[in-house]
């Protein structure tokens, strides 16, 4: 052992200052860089090959943290309304703002469009004024820095008093080029190492890369800033930022976006928030006289979730977050670099796992930065990587031991000077005919040169390298391996074994070609402590049932089979009461078990007792209740326990039955007499009824016979008057 350098990998912390703990308003009064909200800050972590090391990231939202606004704001023709409210915008928000930060700064910004055909009008009296009718606007521009980032409110106030509106042609804007300056161009904007807030106010759409070719613009942007006397100069020229691009800037810069855009657009830019992380977006009224409460809203909708991120990793190494969030909830992969919900003075923890699957080329050493996004704090990890022995420093060149000092003798191996090969470098590269050397590396009946899994130096086999430097080639002529072995749910040896030259060499209680078959007959174990319940064997921690009619994890259900108590009724009966269909033939048939009888019910065993218990109840053949137990002890020795007096039912009382039966056919008989009645009376009053309609039917014609004349003759004399 003493001859075994085995270097393991380890963590140290080189910067690790406490998180800060204060409050609004307290005395002191820190710089931004004197407020730590990540711990630790700076650590080395020495990484060997397959080997992960792990430390804890802790991260605690500061109270009074600064923050830096940043207002972006459309000012083509729609949103003139809006302009006014926004006027007032800096000192109301500074009041918000007092209390979440005593450290407040604010500035603004605004944006139109690119300033060439066909986005704008290029005429000369459009370039002055692009309103229509009497409208005085300004003439259009691309994006201007109207105040650098400002603790005095008022100055807020009195610059954006002083701005007009503008116009353009198209519907979408051009504020990707001005959020591309804003990010780029922190000198100028004036941002500090704080909370970086940029707040996008439109009520349109956006253009974005490919849409310049439009205006003849096929110059990709280049990410810079381009800002002169505080007017972006080359929208003319850079097309409008991809964005992709647009993310990898403001996540570079700590940018944190809020866009406060109208209902109409709420579609475009929820989508647009899900590909730029650390973003939100607020419902704009159509004035924007809410835009306070959108801003304070999403500040805190933002500022509620940390979310890691690292930066590129050397080729090799991994990195995998666990998050220990509020309330207990902890989550691993992807949702373990994030923890939500988190209030002001939280404290949260991250467990992070790097490790290194292969060695840099020149095993130089490697930095990694870990921050949360939005956040402008970072951890610094430095990579050292564990590529060699320390005994490799202490080799013996021109060693007698490699073959006449042909070789560099270092932990315990010869390294061959060039042009020679061979464990011991006794063979010269010139010299060896290789078919001669060929024939020491293939096995008996074989034409496969080290089973094809290396090559044959000097007359030996030199087994090829996996990738995965867990997976071996061995043996003398490379035809073992450690991988090859019968797998089992996706594991070699079903993870109960070890692979050795391709056959499963299994751990105590493990069996089978993949150790997939358990000898551990726990899960056989029937509630009666038998295994299987001595109706088959345990294979493979399965119970196989020797009867076909029993199925069941222990062999426990039977769908055909007649109960305990039926199947042992006429045994008891017979032994019992001297009654049923074994009568004859008890002493052969039913002396299987022993016979205990009780005095009552009370007296039989109940359940609680070791040995597997029936209680039964069955009828006899005179019709009366009989009680017994059958439990089978650990000796298979059946015991039953009957009760000895049989529970008869009681005979019929007579008179009470004729005298039912007679009361019962007298009350039917008068039923069916009262019923009979009542059909006739119903019957006979319908007749009488349609009796009476049809007399009243029956009347004589009143009409005269024409032959008819009457006797009698009146005559009226025209000259009386009735005087």
């Amino acid at each position: 052992m003493e001859d075994i350098e085995n270097p393991r990998g380890d963590k140290q912390v080189l910067e690790d200052r406490e998180v800060t703990n204060r409050k609004i308003g307290a005395a002191e009064k820190l710089k931004p860089e004197a407020i730590t909200q990540i711990q630790p800050q700076k650590l080395v972590l020495k990484l060997r090959v397959g080997e992960p090391q792990t430390f804890s990231l802790k991260f605690k939202r500061a109270e009074d943290y600064p923050i830096d606004l940043y207002y972006l704001m459309d000012l083509s023709y729609s949103m003139k309304d809006d302009l006014e409210n926004v006027k007032s915008l800096g000192t109301a928000l500074m009041l918000e703002m007092e209390k979440i930060t005593s450290d407040f700064r604010i500035g603004f910004g605004s944006f139109v469009e690119k300033t060439v055909m066909p986005y704008i009008s290029t005429t000369p009296a459009k370039l002055r004024n692009p309103c229509t009718g009497d409208q005085n606007c300004t003439s259009p521009f691309s994006y201007k820095n109207v105040l650098s980032l400002t603790s005095e409110g008022n100055k807020f106030n009195e610059l954006v008093g002083k701005q007009h509106i503008s116009g353009n042609l198209d519907s979408p804007e051009g504020g990707f080029d001005a959020i591309m300056q804003v990010a780029v161009c922190g000198e100028q904007i004036g941002w500090r190492n704080v909370t970086r807030l940029l707040v996008f106010s439109t009520d349109a759409g956006f253009h974005f890369a490919g849409d310049g070719k439009l205006g003849g613009i096929v110059l990709p942007n280049d990410g810079k800033c381009h800002l002169e006397n505080n007017m972006y100069t080359m929208s003319h020229y850079y097309d409008y930022p991809s964005i992709a691009h647009l993310v990898q800037k403001l996540s570079e810069n700590n940018i944190q976006t809020i866009f406060a855009v109208t209902e109409e657009f709420q579609a475009v830019y929820k989508e647009l928030k899900n590909l730029i992380p650390k973003s939100a977006v607020g419902t704009l009224s159509s004035n924007s006289s809410n835009v306070i409460q959108l801003i304070i809203d999403a500040y805190n909708s933002l500022s509620s979730e940390v979310i890691l991120e690292n930066s590129k990793l050397p080729k090799g190494v991994t990195i995998s977050y666990k998050s220990f969030c509020k309330n207990g909830v902890n989550d691993t992969q992807e949702d373990g670099r994030k923890c939500s919900n988190i209030s002001i003075g939280d404290e949260v923890k991250f467990e992070i796992n790097v490790t290194a699957n292969e060695c840099p080329k020149k095993g130089q050493n490697e930095t990694i930065k870990i921050k949360p996004l939005g956040f402008t704090e970072e951890v610094e990890i430095n990579l050292q990587f564990i590529c060699e022995c320390q005994c490799q420093s202490e080799g013996e060149p021109n060693s007698p031991a490699c073959h006449e000092g042909n070789g560099t003798f270092e932990c315990g191996a010869c390294r061959c000077n060039e042009g020679r090969i061979g464990r011991l470098c006794e063979c010269s590269t010139d010299e060896v005919n290789s078919e001669d050397m060929d024939a020491y590396c293939r096995r008996e009946n074989s034409t496969e040169i080290c089973s094809n899994n290396g090559e044959c130096i000097c007359g030996q086999c030199v087994c090829k390298k996996r990738e995965n430097t867990n997976e071996v080639y061995s043996g003398k002529y490379c035809e073992c391996d450690n991988f090859n072995c019968d797998r089992s749910n996706g594991l070699i040896c079903g993870g109960n074994g070890i692979c050795k030259c391709r056959v499963c060499e299994c751990f105590p209680n493990f069996t089978g070609s993949a150790c997939d078959c358990s000898l551990d007959t726990f899960p056989c174990m029937a509630s009666n402590g038998q295994i299987c319940n001595g109706r088959g064997t345990c294979e493979c921690g399965t119970c196989n049932c020797t009867d076909p009619k029993f199925q069941g994890a222990t062999c426990e259900m039977c769908q055909t089979c007649v109960g305990v108590c039926a199947e042992h009724k006429d045994c008891v009966q017979c032994r019992a009461f001297d009654k049923g269909e074994k009568k004859e033939t008890c002493s052969q048939e039913c002396m299987h078990f022993n016979m205990t009888r009780v005095e009552s019910r009370d007296k039989l065993p109940q359940p609680g007792q070791p040995d597997p218990l029936s209680h039964c109840k069955e009828k006899d053949v005179d019709d009366c209740w009989f009680y017994f137990t059958y439990s089978v002890n650990s000796n298979g020795e059946a015991s039953v326990h009957v009760v000895e007096t049989p529970e008869c039912p009681s005979g019929p009382d007579i008179i009470p039955i004729v005298a039912g039966v007679v009361a019962g056919i007298v009350l039917i008989g008068l039923a069916l007499l009262l019923i009979w009645k009542l059909l006739m009376i119903i019957h006979d009053r319908r007749e009488f009824a349609k009796f009476e309609k049809e007399k009243m039917n029956a009347k004589w014609d009143t009409g005269e016979n024409p032959i008819y004349k009457s006797a009698v003759t009146t005559v009226v004399n025209p000259k009386y008057e009735g005087k």
